[in-house]
Order: C-alpha cells, then structure tokens, then sequence
C-alpha cells in the first residue's frame, strides 16, 4: 500500500482533480519568454460541490445510506481530506524550490481527527486515544538548515544595455586639444552564470563598449573595446561534498513521501470518525424504537389502571404512578430523537462539502440500510503477530522513520560546516580593441595607428577569439574561524536532536505495542459486556412479564412494582443496545491499531487520492425493509 504514496505528482495531480497548469503564452512576447519559465502557473479552483452520488441515494426525502456509501461519500465529498490532499502538491512544489536551490519551506499540513458523535455515550475515538475534532500531529515539515548555503542550481542570464554622453571640461587642452571632451558610448553587457550541486561555480561574461570622442589627438576613433571572461571557483573542503549540497532535497523528497502518509493517515482517520458515526446514528435510531416501546407499555399500563380505577379495583394513586411513567417515557422518547436528529446533522455535514448550508440536504432524513451484527466469534491472531503487522502497516510509523533519516541528512551539512572554508578559483579573460582611424586626427599623438587595430566590430570579435590579449589569474583562499564554537555547538545540536528523534521512533514502536495490545482488551470486554448485557435483557423481559401477571391477578396489590419492571427493562434494553455500539467502536479502534482500517472497508489509495469511487451506489428495490 505505501508504494502507492509513492506515485508522482504529475499522475496524483491527473486524478485528483487538483491541476497546476501553465497559461498560453501572451503573444508577441509570451514566446520569448517561455523558456525561462516567467510566467506564472495557475493552480485549478478548489472543489466545492458534491458528487452526484450524495443526490442519487435520496428518495422521498430520505437519504438512504449503507455503510460502503458513506465510505464512497466520504472519500469523494469530505473537506478534511480533500484539505489534505493539496499538501503532496504543496511539498512537491517545496522539492521544486529545493532542486532550484532555495531553502526548504514548511509543507506540514495538520491531520484533522474528525467528527464525533452528539452524545457522549457514542464518543468514539482513534488509535491514539483521542476524540475526533483536535488536531494530530503529521511528523513531518523538517525545515532546519545549518550548514553551507546549497548552490544555486537555475543558472541565470544577466543583460544590460547602457548609453549615454558626456561632456567634461578640460583645464588642460595640450593632451585632447579641446577645452571640452565629449563622449558618446554605448556599453553591452552579457553575463551567464551557473552552480553546480558539486559546489563549482562557473560565470561567462561579455563586455563591449563602444566610444566616440571628439579629441583629434586619438589614433582609433571611434574605439570599440571590451573583454570575454571566464571564471570558475571551487570550495576544496566546506561546502565540495555533494551529499552536503543536496541536502536539502533530499529531505525535500522525504517531505513529499510524508504528506503522501500523511493523505494516508487523513483517509483512515477520517473514514474510521465517520463510521463511527454512522454505527452511533443506527444506535440512536434504534434507541428511539426502544423509547417508542416503553411509551406504548407505560401507556397501555396507564389505561389498564384507568379502567380498573373506574370499576373500583385500584386505588385512584395507582393511576397517577402510571402517568408519571408515561410522562418520563415521554422524555426518554423525546431526548432519544434528538439525539438522532443531532447525529444526523453532524453526519450529513461528514459527507458533503456544504454540508448544514445545503438547503435540500438539511431536509432530508438519513436511512441506515445496514444494522450492527456482532460476530459469533473474534478470530484474533496472537499480539506478537498483530504489533509486527501494524509496524508494517501504520504510515504513522513510516514517517517517524522518514523523518530519523532527514535528521542523518541534515547532520552532514552540520559536520560540514566545522570545516575551514578553502576555495580555488581561476580567472581567464581575453580583451580586444579595434575601431576606423580617426578622421580628425591631426598627427599630434605619439606614433601611427598600428593597422592591426584599424577596422570594425569583426576585427574586435576576431581579438577575443584568438586570445591575440590573454590575462590569467588562479589562486586559493582560505577562511579557518578560531574556536568555532558556533559551528561546533550546531553540529552537537542536530546530533542531540537526531539522538531524540531516534529515542522518539522507539517510543513511537513501543505505543504501538500498547495500543495494539489495549485494542485486543477492548474487544474482549465488549464483547464480555454484550453479552452480559443481553442476558441482562432477557432476565428483564422475564421479570417484566412475571410483574404484570402477578398485578393482573392481583398478587400484588400495586402496580410499582410493574412500572419499575418496564423502566428496568427499558434501561436493559439500551445497555444492551449501548454494548453493541461499544463493540464496533472496540472493532474500529482495533483497525486503526493494527494499520488495516482502509482494508476492511474495501479502500484503494488511489480512489482515495483521487476523490472518485469506482464503484455505483444504487438503492435497494424495496426499501420499506
């Protein structure tokens, strides 16, 4: 399943419904300017309108849901994960800053615990013990950096253009012969630069300008001048390794795989709140057909006494104690209601991305088509088997060693930096010069003009090329800090902290352990307290019915003991009811424990990530059942 989380963005961004596009280029310039990449890209607008599968399950005003519909919609429609799956793209777009370069942004995006039940007799929690609503932590958005800067890895392409004139006045006229010298110039200048992830840096610079002056004194006028410079530096100990260099992307590309976990872990968190959910509503439900049962026994003992009261076989007290049960029934029935009409809103707003805003959804009634069936038997295999398989299965634990292996990155560009910073550069440049004799040229300089340097823009370039004026520069320099307490105290810093998050993993496997083990524990009580709750039930169904034949035939000469009969088996029967609740409960946190809450409920990543269920929800032909 993790090899899933492993697909590139570019497939996850085609599926999901999550796009990050290049506009057309603007014409005239938009081709020119396309291949360095200046234009900005558009990120597609969020999505905040259902599937068709939420309106296609509604029928006469109810919304009839199985439990693989609600998984279904809450892949498709719900906003914590749906938040959750832009944060691959927002990490990928951070490896991208990275490979360019740039310094690590914070990609960590918050796991959301999801929704809990109205009441909290249904509150159900996750593997972590937590109730759904509060934040958990996603173990990942590492952003230190300590160390040599990584190089810059887009290479750039400087240009300028600079004209202009001059006048300057001349104290002296014996050197130009003029009381004022004017120039006219024109300078170029192209420069391309580029670092490479070794920690060379290389730049190519060309330079010419061109100068028209108004001395007759000059051979060349006007002159066109200039140099082609080759320059290379290269750090010889801090900063030369290239696993120092690459750091950053490397724990950039970590990062990428911990979101991926972390959409993971959003999904079966998110599907294992709501299914609680659903199982709590189909509770509630339940409970208000229980409530519904105990008002029509209270009431039917109500009207008994009336009748026995008015032919003057009970006392008129015995009537008022029947009411009264009818009355507390009354308000069983009623919180019994509300409590589903309550479970329903906080259900409804798990499967929709408008959720209480949409005005036909808030008019519907939610149907569970499935009913909570506990299983004969719990074919649960050994603890040791069941800890191994969720430290294989958990993302949670995945990324705790995805982050371990960030922190070992990162120390080396810390043990880098305690080096000294030595660095050799060469510089090679060639210079040329060349213009028409100067028409002006009145013979007073010293000489005559060299024919070597009479002609035009070619005979300049032709100077460069052939290196006719070679300089040549090379040498080393050396940067060693005394003490270097900073570097050192850095270094013993990220090795502390990589120590904790070692010492952290393990704590991480050992709660594991816990929690598997606490899961297993659970299911066996709840499944000790179902059935001790149904046996509870039936003794209660026994006593209710030996106290109406005993008040019936007179027996007993009231009927308190009959009225707190059905109040006892009414409390039986939803404890028995509550006990079933608690056993799914137990069974979803036990799927959480071991890592297989997206197995059991028939969930592929890749629909996950894509927010499309293959699979068509259709309703059942007969739905008075």
């Amino acid at each position: 399943m993790l090899c899933v989380m492993c697909l590139g963005v570019a497939a996850h961004a085609q599926d999901s419904g999550i796009t990050i596009t290049e506009p057309p280029p603007i014409r005239v310039i938009g081709p020119l300017l396309h291949p360095f990449h200046i234009q900005r890209r558009i990120v597609s607008p969020a999505r905040l309108t259902d599937t068709s599968r939420l309106e296609s399950l509604v029928k006469s005003g109810n919304l009839y849901l199985s439990l693989q519909d609600v998984v279904a919609l809450v892949l498709e429609n719900n906003l914590d994960i749906e938040i959750q799956r832009y944060a691959p793209f927002v990490a990928r777009e951070v490896q991208r800053r990275a490979e360019a370069g740039g310094f690590l942004r914070n990609a960590n995006s918050p796991l959301l615990a999801g929704p809990i039940s109205v009441s909290t007799a249904g509150v159900s929690t996750n593997s972590s013990g937590l109730a759904g609503g509060a934040g958990l932590s996603s173990g990942g958005g590492i952003v230190s950096q300590i160390g040599p800067v990584p190089p810059n890895l887009d290479p750039q392409l400087y240009a300028s253009f600079q004209l202009g004139h001059s006048t300057t006045p001349e104290t002296n006229t014996l050197l130009n012969q003029t009381a004022a010298l004017t120039n006219d110039y024109r300078t170029y200048v192209l420069q391309y630069s580029q670092s490479f992830i070794t920690g060379t840096y290389a730049q190519l610079t060309y330079v010419s300008s061109r100068s028209l002056e108004n001395s007759p004194t000059l051979l060349i006028n006007p002159s066109i001048g200039g140099y082609l410079d080759f320059y290379i530096q290269q750090p010889l100990l801090q900063g030369l390794s290239r696993a120092v260099n690459n750091r950053d992307i490397k724990v950039a590309q970590n990062n990428f795989k911990v979101t991926n976990l972390n959409l993971q872990r959003q999904v079966s968190t998110t599907v294992a709140a709501v299914v609680n959910l659903y199982w709590d509503l189909v509770t509630f439900i339940e409970n208000v057909r229980i409530s519904e049962q105990a008002l029509a026994t209270a009431q039917k003992l109500y009207e008994d006494n009336q009748n026995q009261a008015k032919l003057g076989s009970l006392a008129a007290i015995q009537v008022t104690a029947a009411a009264a049960a009818v009355s507390a029934a009354k308000e069983d029935l009623l919180i019994a209601q509300t409590n589903v009409a309550q479970q329903e809103t906080v259900l409804k707003n798990s499967l929709s991305r408008t959720g209480s805003t949409n005005a036909w959804l808030d008019e519907v009634h939610i149907i569970p088509l499935d009913h909570i069936e506990i299983p004969k038997t719990d074919d649960i295999r050994p603890a040791a088997e069941l800890i191994q398989t969720a430290l294989t299965n958990r993302p949670d634990i995945e990324q705790s060693r995805i982050n371990v292996d960030s922190s070992k990155i990162f120390l080396k560009g810390s043990k880098n930096n305690l080096l000294p910073a030595l660095s050799a550069f060469a510089d090679l440049q060639n210079q040329g010069l060349s213009g028409p004799v100067n028409p002006t040229y009145n013979g007073s300089g010293t000489g005559a003009v060299d024919p070597f340097f009479v002609g035009g823009y070619g005979n300049y370039v032709s100077q460069l090329f052939k290196r006719d004026f070679p300089n040549y520069s090379a040498g080393f320099s050396l940067n060693i800090p005394f003490r270097n307490r900073a570097a050192q105290a850095d270094y013993i810093t990220d090795e502390l902290q990589l120590r904790q998050t070692e010492l952290q993993l393990q704590r991480q496997i050992n709660q594991v352990g816990v929690e598997v083990k606490n899961a297993i524990i659970g299911i066996r009580q709840a499944r000790t307290r179902y059935e001790t709750a149904v046996a509870t039930r039936q003794l209660g169904e026994q006593n209710l019915e030996a106290q109406q034949n005993m008040f019936k035939y007179g027996a007993v000469p009231d009927a308190t003991l009959v009225i707190q009969a059905q109040k006892d088996l009414a409390a039986d029967q939803t404890a028995e009811l509550q006990a079933m609740a608690n056993y799914t409960h137990a069974r979803i946190a036990f799927d959480e424990a071991i890592g297989q809450t997206l197995d059991v409920n028939h969930i592929s990543m890749q629909e996950a990530t894509s927010g499309k269920v293959a699979r068509h929800s259709v309703l059942p032909t007969d739905l008075s059942k």
